[in-house]
């Protein structure tokens, strides 16, 4: 996840550069329920309206979070699903802020209203991320219910108004990219306090549709828009916090950005950026699923790590005995082809894992989703070229998913 707002503020405002931050646990998105009133088509969770067997109990919540608070988690993002039809969702949110964490709620809104947004509010949540998928048209498409957009946005607004931080968090795709320019001026109308633009990550449907991937170019312009919005914002004196995640390639192309429009200070943010270091699975994001089994992060439900309900996350952290979390685990990753030859390794970490996996079978092979060209990355043209982005091979009964 690469936060754009700070890096460009120390472009608008420079200042020396402050020791790293000693990182005490990784931040945990945990996916509390599976359940969901919509069946979304880029949802890496694959979730359902049905009741999902074997989730844990509130007891068993609150158990796995003192264990999660003594091992040095900062943050919780509490999500689904949709965790708003956990009933006890409350009680876990306010037991979570007793404890000291910085909590997230991550919803699609649509069950967010006048009979509920002041008990939200009271739970004292540090940030309410919301869905959107585009504006009405397109959302209400993806989100497979009509109306759900209008749902959501008076979701922002309730929650906005009841004096909440609220952001939009929008994934995106061919099918969806045309709305971006539209949807940042609805943020901005909005004053919403944060956009996150997430590409899309070879998971759950997202994985089924990895065919509607935004092509390099696309994603080019994509973070062109979101820069130029950022850098206004901060012009303006009115910054916003925009966010992106799912393509640690964001951080080198920022820094060429910079290069471009100021290029004496781009040797001051490349610092900074491999500080920053980049892709944070296995090492700084951890995922916890709905049956508590443990992932290096959302996007990695195909690989357990072990069960909370057996053995408690500070142990099953740390262990390296799986392949994977051993090479996540270590710097520089043991990336191959395009990525390990790429000059930029100590800024994205490799980028995305699970992409490579999913199209290779491969760990370590290069990242399909990198848009930056051979000479950005200083390799020779054609040397290293990527996977080829293939359909989802559908099983029959899969075709309906």
């Amino acid at each position: 996840m690469l936060r754009l707002t700070p890096y460009l503020q120390s472009v608008a405002h420079p200042a020396p550069l402050a020791p790293p931050r000693q990182s005490t646990g990784p931040v945990v998105i945990w996916n509390l329920i599976r359940r969901c009133n919509l069946t979304c088509k880029h949802c890496y969770s694959v979730s359902a309206d049905t009741v999902f067997p074997g989730e844990l109990s509130t007891a068993e919540v609150f158990t796995v979070m003192e264990d999660l608070r003594a091992f040095g988690v900062p943050v919780l993002i509490l999500s689904g699903g949709e965790p708003l039809m956990r009933p006890d969702i409350y009680d876990i949110g306010s037991r979570a802020k007793q404890l000291g964490f910085y909590v997230g709620l991550s919803s699609n809104g649509t069950l967010i209203d006048r009979s509920n947004v002041g008990r939200i509010a009271a739970v004292g949540f540090d940030y309410v991320g919301i869905s959107l998928d585009g504006l009405r048209t397109t959302h209400d498409r993806f989100r497979r219910l009509d109306g759900a957009f209008d749902s959501s946005l008076a979701a922002l607004r309730l929650c906005r108004d009841a004096g909440m931080k609220v952001g939009v968090r929008y994934t995106m795709t061919e099918d969806n990219a045309h709305d971006l320019p539209s949807l940042l001026q609805l943020v901005d109308d909005e004053g919403i306090d944060k956009f996150y633009f997430s590409h899309l990550n070879y998971a759950g449907r997202g994985n089924k549709h990895r065919a509607d991937d935004a092509r390099h170019a696309r994603t080019r312009w994509a973070m062109d828009l979101l820069i130029e919005s950022c850098w206004q914002h901060i012009q303006a004196g009115r910054p916003k916090d925009f966010v992106t995640g799912n393509n640690d390639a964001d951080g080198v192309y920022l820094l060429q950005w910079v290069g471009r429009h100021h290029p004496t200070l781009a040797e001051d943010l490349r610092r900074r950026l491999e500080q920053w270091g980049g892709n944070a699975s296995g090492v700084n994001v951890a995922n916890i699923d709905n049956l508590g089994n443990v992932h290096p992060d959302t996007m990695w439900w195909k690989i357990g790590l072990g069960n909370v309900k057996e053995r408690p996350f500070s142990a099953i952290w740390p262990d390296t005995t799986h392949p994977l979390m051993a090479g996540l685990k270590q710097r520089p990753r043991p990336v191959t082809g395009r990525c390990g030859a790429c000059r930029h390794l100590a800024i994205c970490n490799g980028n995305t894992r699970v992409r490579a996996w999913e199209l290779t079978g491969d760990f370590w092979a290069a990242d399909p989703a990198c848009y930056l060209t051979d000479a950005e990355i200083g390799v020779a043209e054609g040397e290293h070229p990527l996977a080829e982005l293939t359909p989802y091979p559908r099983r029959r009964r899969e075709v309906q998913a």
